[in-house]
C-alpha cells in the first residue's frame, strides 16, 4: 500500500481542520488512472455509470454485475484515492442481510475500500448492519436518483422547513447508525450548512452550495462528456465531446481523401525481398 493512500482518518481530519475534500466518478481503467493522478481524495464508481455509460434512461436499471465489472477496472488503476462502490437499486432494499451481501462484494470482489447507499432514515438499519460487518458506508440525502420517480423528478429536496427538518433528522439518524460521511446532492446551501456544522462527519456536496466539507461530481459532466442532462450544479471544465468528434471526423475525411495513412504511418518492405514475393 502507497504511504499516501486516503484512508478514512485522513477524510476525518480533513474535515476538522477544515482542508476540502474532492471526489469525482469513475467507471474504466483509464479515466480512473488519470483521475488518481491528479490526487483527488475518493473517487466513486457511480451507479450514474447507467446514464453515462451504458446509455439506460436512468441508474434504476444497473445490476450489482455491472457496478462490479466496472469497480474492478477502476481498483485496478487507482493506487492514492479512497475507492467506493456505489450499491444500485434494490441490491440494499430488501433486507439487511441482502445488503450485507452485496456491500461485502465491492469489497471482496472489486476491492473497494467502502460502499455508498441512497435514502434516509429507512436505509438505518441496512446502514447499521453493513458497518457491523466491518463495511463502511457513505450515505446520500436529498436528491436520490435511485427513486426520481418517487421524488417527482430532477427536483431540489428540502426547500420548505419541513423537508430540510426531515433531510436534517435523517443526516444525524445516518451518523448515528455509523456512517462515516455523507452525499448532499440537489438541497439549498443554507440546509446544507447546517447539516455540515451538526454532523461530526464530512458531507460532500453535490448542488448543495459551498458550505459542505467537500464536493462531488460526475466526471462525464464536468469533462464534457456526456451530452444528456446537464445540471445547473454542474461546472463543466472542458468540452470533450466537441474535440472528440472534431478528432473522429478529421480522421474520417483524411482516409476518405486518401491522406492517411502515409508511409510515416507504414512498415516497409525492403526492395530485395519485395522483389523475392514477386518472383514467388
Amino acid at each position: 500500500m502507497r504511504d499516501d493512500r486516503i484512508t478514512i482518518p485522513h477524510l476525518v481530519k480533513m474535515k476538522k481542520d477544515k482542508r476540502k475534500i474532492t471526489m469525482l466518478t469513475a467507471y474504466d481503467h483509464p479515466l480512473a488512472l488519470l483521475v488518481d493522478r491528479c490526487g483527488i481524495d475518493i473517487i466513486l464508481v457511480g451507479d450514474s455509470l447507467g446514464n453515462v455509460v451504458l446509455g439506460y434512461d436512468s441508474t434504476v436499471p444497473v445490476t450489482m454485475e455491472e457496478m462490479i465489472h466496472h469497480a474492478k477496472a477502476v481498483r485496478r488503476a487507482v493506487s492514492h484515492a479512497f475507492l467506493i462502490g456505489d450499491l444500485p437499486f434494490m441490491s440494499y432494499n430488501i433486507s439487511p442481510r441482502e445488503a450485507v451481501r452485496n456491500a461485502g462484494r465491492f469489497l471482496k470482489e472489486a476491492g473497494c475500500d467502502a460502499v455508498k447507499l441512497e435514502g434516509g432514515e429507512e436505509t438505518v438499519d441496512a446502514v447499521s448492519r453493513i458497518v457491523k460487518a466491518g463495511i463502511p458506508v457513505l450515505g446520500h440525502l436529498g436528491l436520490t436518483p435511485q427513486t426520481i420517480s418517487k421524488l417527482g423528478g430532477f427536483k431540489v429536496q428540502g426547500r420548505d422547513a419541513k423537508g430540510a427538518r426531515k433531510i436534517i433528522n435523517s443526516a444525524l439518524a445516518l451518523q448515528e447508525a455509523g456512517c462515516f460521511g455523507i452525499v448532499l446532492e440537489c438541497i439549498p446551501d443554507k440546509v446544507a450548512g447546517i447539516i455540515s456544522e451538526k454532523l461530526d462527519i464530512f458531507t460532500l456536496g453535490i448542488g448543495a452550495g459551498p458550505r459542505c466539507d467537500g464536493q462531488v461530481l460526475v466526471l462525464h459532466d464536468l469533462l464534457g462528456l456526456y451530452s444528456g442532462f446537464k445540471p445547473k450544479f454542474v461546472k463543466q471544465y472542458a468540452d470533450l465531446s466537441g474535440d472528440i468528434q472534431s478528432a473522429v471526423t478529421a480522421f474520417k475525411n483524411d482516409i476518405e481523401e486518401g491522406r492517411f495513412p502515409t508511409k510515416d504511418f507504414s512498415f516497409a518492405m525492403s526492395d530485395k525481398e519485395a522483389r523475392k514475393l514477386n518472383e514467388d
